[in-house]
């Protein structure tokens, strides 16, 4: 698949019908270009380390979907017709999974990065390599019909969301189902990720500095992790 256009912003909308669903949703952009991307080391084992302490504090005994922030995901997701306890929002699943025995999971230096700035804060983050976008992304509610590329037994299968769900999406399919419940394969970030998008999504009433504060690490955790990057905040469309 040819690569997006690098050398431009890429284009980031939130369809009218996503607002009029649940409305006080906004999502920050972080984009990064001339990454190094590799395996999980110290550093990142670290920052995960750290956002786990991060998280029991906040928490103070509570369980993650307790947290008023997750609270309005939960309900944000009853809204568009998926089952909240069943399929979780992405910082709730991570959360959950930070309090566990195993903890959380370290994938690569990226990856390990916007998951621990997801913990600590609470805030859905997601990721995606650019040079596997097509066209731009787009927040949406599904018709039914698009594809949805993910793996199953180790196997590459297809599927389609159901009409009405909130997905990301590009021109060539969906890249994130139910909202940021699960990411395409066709997009992840890998250890040869150079070019990234990350996406923190936030809903009353989380409050907007907190927003701008989790987008503000991962930027600078970026620049941490890759000084010859150029990383850049903003607000989607």
């Amino acid at each position: 698949m040819p690569p997006t256009n690098t050398d431009q912003p890429l284009n980031i909308t939130v369809a009218p019908e996503v607002h009029d669903l649940v409305p006080g949703f906004v999502p920050l952009v972080v984009e990064a270009r001339g990454l190094s991307n590799g395996p999980s080391d110290e550093r990142s084992s670290a920052l995960l380390d750290d956002a786990v302490r991060r998280l029991t504090e906040r928490l103070a005994g509570r369980a993650p979907h307790e947290d008023p922030h997750l609270a309005a995901w939960r309900d944000a997701y009853t809204a568009f017709g998926a089952k909240p306890s069943r399929t979780r929002n992405s910082a709730e699943a991570l959360a959950r999974r930070a309090l566990a025995d195993g903890g959380l999971p370290r994938i690569n230096l990226l990856v390990d990065l916007y998951n621990a700035v997801s913990v600590a804060h609470l805030v859905p983050v997601g990721g995606e390599d650019t040079d596997h976008i097509l066209g731009g992304m787009r927040l949406v509610r599904a018709g039914g019909d698009e594809k949805f590329e993910t793996a199953a037994g180790g196997e590459p299968v297809v599927e389609h969301p159901e009409a009405g769900e909130v997905v990301w999406q590009d021109d060539a399919g969906v890249t994130c189902r139910r909202w940021n419940w699960r990411q395409g394969v066709r997009t992840r970030l890998t250890e040869d990720s150079v070019n990234a998008v990350f996406l923190l999504e936030r809903l009353a009433p989380m409050p907007l500095d907190e927003l701008h504060t989790a987008a503000g690490e991962l930027a600078e955790g970026l620049r941490l992790l890759s000084p010859a990057a150029e990383v850049t905040v903003r607000e989607a469309d």
